[in-house]
């Protein structure tokens, strides 16, 4: 498709690598500091609460998760149907689109809001709250709750602002919720004694500005123009915009599963062992939120790329595409390589950062980190392929890669693993899932690759 729009337009005429750069680095940093929101609160509690005030955040992210899956589902498929549109030349569509899109999520962010207040501790207990830790995920998620409206916006906005063509933008926003977050935690928790609520009083007041630099881009996009229609809710946008976000948002539901999951059966084997209930729950709940930073920078990478993937796609640049491809999954290999050497030969040292406990809390924490992330350096093709599909408007083949890791293969293995090998089962489920996705993502890759 030779046309004006791609003659002109850098997303079909500059340098792969460059945009890659200029796209990616934002969204990176970005997602680094969005997962960073929670592991700054836990650094804190552990030095102010303790490890049963950790506890606690891990049984309350998998609400803040379902909030991500709703935001994404939304802000990713509007992202993907912003860039297809615009590789089309339709602006107009691209902007009802994004209008539509803008509206759900601020409705979705008020139903949250409400669901969790009401729902509050059966959900806690639904997670994996034992008794010592209840109170505490009582009193951290019941602030978090309130602010699920702008947490929504932040989410879901991001990667539409990252593709109108302002990933920087879309980096500062958050950039400035996560230092005001830095900022209060120790004031709020060792200054004021607030404990947990402290961190999640921190937490909302930069969710707060984070939403309100979003808001403030609703006329400052440059690709489209906004009027007061575009914000009308529709149907039929709302149906395609979901099918092409609905990868992303199978992703987190899965995390949501996998973690409610984890949480209980590591407190009911844990009980049965020496390291008791309390210790797994927490543990694995840092495990998890550390690589939540190296799955930060590898989703950054692939996000960032999507209006590479969708605009080239659209124009029918299919070379630039598979171009963009190969150079995302080099990158996000070469990034879970280092993970890897880090987590497996100083994981004592990541585990200190969060407070200093017991002989037996350490033992179990660095066994989190040696056996949970021992596969980790092939998690990339899996990640890089599902965001790959999605981009180019193929979301059944995104969503049955979304699945394949965490539905599929983690889940079983976390249940039947511990009836053999008792609390440490579970971590052994998390390397078999990944040999598993990786075989799966290069099945369809070849299936796939020569049609696209």
């Amino acid at each position: 498709m030779d046309t004006t729009a791609t003659k002109t337009n850098p997303l079909g005429t500059e340098r792969v690598g460059k945009l890659i750069l200029t796209f990616a680095v934002p969204s990176i940093i970005s997602m680094v500091v969005n997962a960073l929101y929670n592991i700054v609160d836990q650094i804190f509690i552990g030095h102010g609460v303790g490890y049963l005030g950790n506890g606690a955040t891990n049984v309350v992210m998998p609400m803040t998760v379902i909030a991500i899956s709703i935001s994404l589902l939304i802000g990713d498929g509007a992202a993907a149907y912003l860039s297809l549109k615009l590789g089309e030349g339709d602006e107009r569509s691209a902007a009802k689109g994004i209008g539509c899109s803008i509206s759900v999520t601020v409705i979705a962010g008020i139903i949250l809001c409400i669901l969790f207040n009401l729902l509050l501790k059966p959900l806690c207990i639904l997670f994996g709250a034992t008794e010592d830790i209840l109170p505490y995920a009582m009193d951290y998620g019941r602030i978090i709750s309130f602010g699920m409206l702008f947490f929504c916006i932040d989410s879901g906005m991001a990667g539409m602002i990252r593709a109108d063509g302002s990933p920087k933008y879309s980096m500062a926003g958050l950039l400035v919720g996560c230092i005001a977050n830095i900022i209060l935690d120790p004031i709020f928790i060792f200054v004021f004694h607030w404990g947990v609520k402290g961190a999640a009083w921190a937490t909302i007041a930069g969710q707060i500005l984070n939403a309100f630099l979003y808001f403030a881009y609703i006329w400052k996009f440059k690709c489209i123009k906004l009027d007061k229609t575009c914000f009308r809710i529709s149907g039929k946008v709302l149906a395609k915009i979901s099918s092409l976000g609905i990868s992303s948002f199978i992703t987190q539901i899965a995390i949501v599963l996998v973690t409610a999951v984890t949480n209980n059966i590591l407190v009911s084997y844990g009980a049965e062992s020496k390291y008791g209930a309390d210790i797994p729950l927490t543990t694995i709940g840092i495990t998890m939120k550390v690589n939540q930073i190296v799955t930060a920078i590898l989703l950054g990478l692939a996000t960032g790329a999507q209006p590479v993937y969708g605009y080239n796609y659209g124009s029918g640049q299919k070379d630039r595409v598979k171009q963009t491809y190969r150079i995302v999954l080099t990158v996000s290999t070469a990034v879970l390589i280092l993970a890897f050497i880090v987590f497996q030969l100083a994981p004592m040292s990541i585990v200190q950062i969060f407070g200093s406990e017991s002989e037996l809390y350490n033992e179990f924490a660095v066994k989190c980190f040696r056996i949970f992330l021992l596969a980790c350096p092939i998690n990339g093709l899996q990640i890089a392929t599902g965001i790959f599909f999605q981009s180019i408007g193929k979301p059944t083949q995104a969503t049955v890669l979304s699945l394949s890791r965490q539905i599929v293969y983690l889940l079983p293995a976390m249940i039947l693993l511990p009836l053999a090998l008792g609390v440490e089962g579970a971590l052994w489920a998390g390397p078999l899932a990944d040999v598993l996705a990786f075989i799966t993502a290069l099945a369809m890759l070849k299936i796939y690759w020569k049609k696209i």
